[in-house]
């Protein structure tokens, strides 16, 4: 049986990773395990959303508003930081230093075995166009993952539906809507992206500043 990839996502640009869509809460699937340092005493924890700037993380733990931690990651790497807000379950800790987001996605791929070496999900928004048939219209890049994207738009195709995307510098299998969620919709793709196109990709977007 197939090991279900992580839906722990990195975020791309100077932004918090704060859950901005409730439905993210509820994606299927485990998050990357990780721990938390509060008051010298060390807990278990789970890794939903990190960016440069910070991390969300779920945890049992019920630590005071600006509340100094630090919070280990998969990679072995240690930020610390304070307690931005709390809510049922999810801590949200903002960073002292920013993170090198390139740097903790070459970590995270290295620290996976060969056979289970794919890209994670990454968050960024830019522009992108999907083809149906004859049809073109355009649509904005939520996340983008091996195995799939999510966009968002008015005049995304139904359920079902074989297309193509294009974003500019990277090359994206053809695939089909698999979700749709009134102006989301969830991509699955036919051939896997390569974490070798991702990558390069992601480095020229942090590069020119992209969001």
């Amino acid at each position: 049986m197939t090991e279900a990839p992580s839906v722990t996502t990195f975020v791309v640009g100077d932004r918090l990773p704060w859950p901005d869509d409730p439905s993210a809460m509820n994606d299927p699937g485990p998050l990357d395990s990780g721990a938390i340092f509060v008051s010298g005493s060390r807990a278990p924890c789970s890794i939903r959303k990190i960016s440069s700037l910070g991390v969300t993380v779920g945890s049992d733990l019920t630590p005071a508003l600006g509340e100094r931690v630090a919070v280990e990651l998969a990679t072995g790497q240690r930020p610390t930081g304070k307690i931005a807000w709390t809510h049922h379950g999810e801590l949200g800790v903002t960073f002292d230093d920013h993170v090198d987001m390139v740097a903790l996605l070459n970590r995270k791929l290295v620290s996976l075995t060969p056979d289970r070496r794919s890209m994670p999900r990454v968050e960024v928004h830019c522009p992108a166009y999907v083809k149906s048939g004859a049809s073109l219209s355009l649509a904005a890049l939520r996340n983008i993952s091996a195995r799939g994207l999510q966009l968002e738009s008015d005049e995304l195709p139904a359920k079902g539906t074989y297309v193509a995307v294009f974003v500019e510098g990277l090359n994206i299998p053809p695939g089909e809507i698999v979700w749709r969620r009134d102006k989301l919709a969830g991509i699955e793709l036919f051939e896997e992206l390569s974490w070798t196109s991702i990558i390069p990709w992601v480095r020229e977007i942090i590069r020119a500043g992209g969001n």
